[in-house]
């Protein structure tokens, strides 16, 4: 049997090895132990910031957008990690599944192999009952965190065409200024789903209304009252019962 032919690296975080008579062994060992900081239990500072930053923390990472600028994040892959020590940047190869929770959008993410997708998005169906045809019934939570600004937001996520809604329920995660509260509905029932709601950091709301069937994809809408928005971000979870016709036949 042939000897095992080893990389410099190990394979899924590309830590140096120290080999065989290595000398100044130290620099390997420090190597490593400065890509575990970034990557044991992932915080990034961003996964939107597209500029390099002129003055980064200590130890931060960030998740490249497409089309990164400055002299170390030009020309580096999107959705690539860079960390920045002693005055340097270092790119980071992350592995499928890593997570990540990032610091500006108070939320995790999960990398799976291409992309970095919220694990709102990811897991959020539990499929309540489905027959031998695979016809089923899903119970479905859908999120996002909305930045506020003007006399309404709407969420990026919408309500689904052919959905039940149960309930929609918000938590303010960045105080909101400008607007004494808010009101939490659709395009003509801004309240609906909760009106006058709080504008400090962490109110929340669990607006349960009778199961209302919405036939066209429909965004919820936080509008503001006594004022219009200034700053602050709410998360919005939209609750829905989901259903899937039995599957087609071959």
């Amino acid at each position: 049997m042939p000897d095992p032919v080893f990389s410099d690296v190990t394979p899924r975080l590309g830590l140096p090895y120290v080999v065989a008579a290595q000398a100044q062994k130290h620099i390997p060992i420090n190597e490593s132990l400065a890509r575990l900081d970034g990557l044991v239990q992932l915080a990034v500072e961003s996964r939107s910031v597209s500029a390099q930053p002129a003055s980064p923390v200590a130890g931060g990472v960030w998740i490249l957008p497409a089309s990164a600028t400055g002299a170390a994040w030009a020309g580096q892959p999107s959705g690539g990690l860079m960390r920045f020590e002693a005055g340097g940047w270092e790119p980071l190869a992350q592995a499928e599944g890593v997570l990540a929770w990032v610091k500006d959008e108070n939320q995790m993410v999960a990398f799976d192999g291409a992309t970095w997708t919220p694990l709102s998005a990811t897991f959020r169906a539990t499929t309540v009952a489905q027959t031998p045809g695979l016809a089923s019934t899903r119970l479905e939570i859908l999120e996002q965190e909305v930045t506020l600004s003007g006399a309404s937001t709407a969420t990026g996520i919408a309500i689904p065409n052919r959905a039940i809604v149960l309930a929609v329920s918000t938590r303010t995660t960045v105080a909101v200024t400008g607007a004494a509260s808010y009101n939490c509905g659709v395009s003509g029932d801004a309240s609906k789903f909760g009106g006058s709601l709080g504008v400090a950091k962490n109110s929340s709301n669990i607006g349960v209304v009778g199961p209302t069937a919405y036939y066209a994809d429909t965004p919820v809408l936080i509008s503001a009252v006594g004022g219009s928005f200034v700053t602050g971000k709410v998360r919005v979870a939209i609750h829905v019962l989901r259903f899937d016709a039995p599957a087609a036949v071959a």
